[in-house]
């Protein structure tokens, strides 16, 4: 399946446009801050970049020339008014970008990708009916990370055994677990910011995310960090870089297991390598 970088608020018209389009291709949903885009474009390296501007009077328009600039190879989607199209339309005049003018069916929007990838619209609809075919009861695993080279070997890792996402701060893991909910998530324990314990406490918070199991990665071994990190009960927790069997394994395991806030045991345990 192609990847696409879907950009823009979570609203309405990103969640609507995200769950027809997740049917046919690899979709990755991405806020519009330029640091993040920029981030996510070299770690996902889509095929086609879609921004949403409803509502995103205060984008930063940085990201048009940073896309034109160093992605030119890119095509660009933008949905928008025509409102808001008068606004943005002088960031974009160029054949890399093309605005779909909202209202507009998601049938016109599967087209205008279809014809900016080149695909045939047909054909990409039977290649992810066969491909859902395949993937059917797939668990996803949700990895957060701030090193985009940690992501994407653990992506490696995981991508042959469960649906993968992919987020680069806590912020967009909750945006991402709001799209679509996984069954596990790998948290980093050392992020800037927001790191691995706020992160925890703001899924534990929410009513709908509380139960789903969070394993932590540190590359921290000392006692001190593991006991800190052990203090807020996790479903386990792994040294990095993790060994990739092992791993497999004890995500296995806490699958299989049911694991819920509630449980005393840690069901994987990283430090006994």
């Amino acid at each position: 399946m192609k990847k696409i970088l879907l950009v823009g608020k979570l609203n309405t018209v990103v969640r609507e446009t995200n769950r027809f389009l997740a049917q046919f291709f690899h979709v990755q949903l991405c806020s519009e801050h330029a640091g993040v885009l920029e981030g996510m474009l070299k770690i996902v390296e889509p095929d086609l970049v879609l921004i949403s501007l409803i509502g995103a009077y205060d984008i930063d328009t940085s990201i048009f020339f940073m896309l034109s600039e160093r992605y030119g190879q890119i095509p660009v989607l933008t949905i928008a008014t025509k409102e808001e199209c008068s606004t943005f339309f002088q960031y974009y005049e160029s054949s890399q970008f093309e605005n779909l003018i909202r209202p507009v069916e998601h049938t016109v929007i599967m087209e205008a990708v279809c014809r900016r990838l080149g695909l045939d619209g047909k054909q990409v609809e039977q290649e992810a009916a066969r491909e859902r075919g395949e993937k059917a009861g797939r668990k996803r695993i949700l990895v957060v990370d701030d090193n985009g080279t940690a992501l994407r070997t653990m992506k490696a890792m995981l991508e042959e055994t469960y649906e993968v996402a992919l987020a680069v701060s806590g912020a967009q893991a909750m945006t991402s677990i709001g799209k679509k909910r996984p069954d596990l998530i790998l948290l980093d324990y050392e992020m800037p910011v927001c790191d691995g314990r706020m992160t925890l406490e703001m899924i534990r918070a929410d009513e709908d995310m509380k139960d789903i199991p969070v394993i932590f990665l540190t590359a921290v071994n000392d006692r001190a960090n593991i006991e800190a990190v052990l203090k807020l009960k996790p479903a386990g927790y792994f040294l990095k870089p993790p060994v990739k069997d092992r791993l497999l394994t004890e995500i296995e395991k806490v699958l299989a297991d049911g694991w819920t806030p509630e449980k005393k045991e840690i069901l994987s345990a990283g430090d006994e390598r």
